[in-house]
């Protein structure tokens, strides 16, 4: 029975993985509320291989919040 156990602890995780990356919640709470702050309009990557990050990067935005507050309006 323990490897049954195993098995429903193993799917679970990744369904729980799966809402998060689903629900855009990969980020932590205090790096969203930095990005905020910062009015960060870029792109953030990261790169994970067995479960650890192995590279991590940014490209800053494009366009100015100026230009992006006149294309709503």
């Amino acid at each position: 029975m323990p490897e049954m156990e195993e098995t429903g602890t193993a799917e679970r995780q990744f369904l729980e993985f799966r809402r998060k990356v689903r629900e855009s919640e990969m980020l932590s709470a205090a790096t969203e509320r930095l990005l905020l702050a910062l009015r960060f309009t870029g792109r953030l990557s990261v790169v994970v291989q067995n479960g650890r990050v192995l590279k991590s990067g940014y490209e800053e935005g494009y366009f100015s919040r100026k230009k992006d507050v006149r294309m709503i309006e």
